[in-house]
Order: structure tokens, then C-alpha cells, then sequence
């Protein structure tokens, strides 16, 4: 079962290359509110882990300059030692998305909230995953105005989509390391929490564009769209 969860600057003086790359090895880790994943934290349990109640937690993370996570540890606990444990190792094999400073990636500090429910026997949810238009013509190697680095991480199941089929379209802009920017719902859902889930697994990733001739001094400015549908009967 797939875990559902909530969700410095440094002055570069123009001095030689060689201190340029030495200043950038010692910048400070930066700390944020809202760690952006490359490839979400996927913790499996069952009820029995949860002791008959809903759980939730807070995980201090640390990542290096590459997305790595170098340290995880508890900041708020389950109150369940074991539990506790399942969350820093998911964490662990999870990575998050570089922070950029002039062009410079730095570690990272951040904290992540767990929310862990109980499962509801009764009631058959089928998981979906980032399946849209686009990067399912990637698959086929078919030709496309960009492409995901990696399947954007969906966090949902079929209880959201309320009893009917649903599609987002979507556009959003990317600089010129390839982060998404600006993701912006063209057509909903109906459904508003579905339509977030969309906005932060394509906020979160990075793509790549070919750049021609044409397009390189406007890489910036670049928009993009996409759409993703989600059929009830999928997983049948």
C-alpha cells in the first residue's frame, strides 16, 4: 500500500575559477518549508504497524548537493519506535530536487509531514500513476515538444476521483535547468484536490527540451502542455 502524505545566499565575489569552486563547496545548507521530490518517499505498513489508530510524523531531512538524502531523523514520532524506523528508511531511499544558488546546486535542510491512516478493508481503491499524454508518447519514442527526466511521483487512488472518470490539462513553464515553473490548471478536474495532486507531481519534476536555434534565447519563457486522464475501470 502507497503511503498518502500531506505534503542562502552566499555573496559570489568575482574573484578566479579556482576560488569560485572552492567558496561553492563550503555554501550552507538550505533550509526550507516545502522540500520538492525527485522521487517521493514510498514507506509500506499495515494496520497491524499502526497499533488500531492513525499515525502521523515529521522527518528533519538533510540532502547533498546532488538530491541524496545524507541524514533523516525524527523531529515529531508516531510514538512508535518501529514506525518511526520504516519512515527515516523510505526517506532515505527517497531523493529530493537540488536547491540553486546562482547557478550552484546546495545541500538541503527541510521536513517532511507523514500522515499515516488506517486502511479501510471495505473499500477496493486502485492507485494510479502519472500517465499523461506526454509521457505516455515518450514510452512509444514518439516525438514530443519536451520530456520528463522521470515519471512526475502521483499520489492518489481512485476513491478521489468520486464515482466518474476525470482529465486535467495543464500547462507550465521551465527554466533553464529544466525545472518545471508555473504549473497551471487549463482545464480541471471538477475535483480541486485531484487537480493540486496533478500540479505538485508536475511542480516537482524536471524535463527536457530540445533546443534549436529558435527556441534557445526564449528556453526561459518556454510553455508547455500536457494532460492526464484517469479511467475508473484501470485497474480492472
Amino acid at each position: 500500500m502507497c503511503l498518502p502524505f500531506s505534503t542562502v545566499y552566499s555573496a559570489e565575489s568575482k574573484a578566479t575559477k579556482q576560488l569560485a569552486v572552492q567558496k561553492s563547496a563550503a555554501l550552507p545548507a538550505h533550509l526550507t518549508t516545502r522540500i520538492q521530490w525527485t522521487k517521493f518517499p514510498r514507506p509500506n505498513y499495515k494496520n497491524e504497524d499502526l497499533k488500531d489508530q492513525n499515525r502521523s510524523a515529521i522527518i528533519r531531512i538533510y540532502a547533498d548537493e546532488t538530491g541524496n538524502i545524507s541524514n533523516a531523523s525524527v523531529q515529531e514520532s508516531t510514538g512508535l519506535a518501529h514506525l518511526d524506523n520504516l519512515l527515516v528508511q523510505a526517506v532515505r531511499e527517497a531523493r529530493v530536487k537540488p536547491h540553486m544558488e546562482n547557478d550552484t546546486a546546495t545541500p538541503l535542510i527541510g521536513y517532511q509531514t507523514f500522515s499515516l491512516k488506517l486502511d479501510q478493508e471495505d473499500v477496493e481503491t486502485c492507485p494510479y500513476q502519472f500517465e499523461s499524454k506526454n509521457w505516455q508518447a515518450q514510452q512509444q519514442n514518439r516525438k514530443t515538444a519536451f520530456s520528463y527526466r522521470a515519471q512526475p511521483q502521483l499520489d492518489l487512488d481512485s476513491e478521489l476521483l468520486n464515482g466518474h472518470n476525470r482529465s486535467v490539462k495543464f500547462n507550465f513553464k521551465v527554466n533553464k535547468h529544466g525545472d518545471v515553473k508555473k504549473v497551471k490548471v487549463t482545464q480541471g478536474s471538477g475535483i480541486y484536490a485531484l487537480d493540486q495532486k496533478v500540479v505538485q507531481a508536475v511542480s516537482n519534476s524536471q524535463v527536457n527540451v530540445k533546443r534549436t536555434a529558435s527556441t534557445l534565447w526564449m528556453y526561459k519563457k518556454s510553455s508547455f502542455k500536457d494532460e492526464i486522464k484517469f479511467d475508473l475501470n484501470h485497474c480492472e
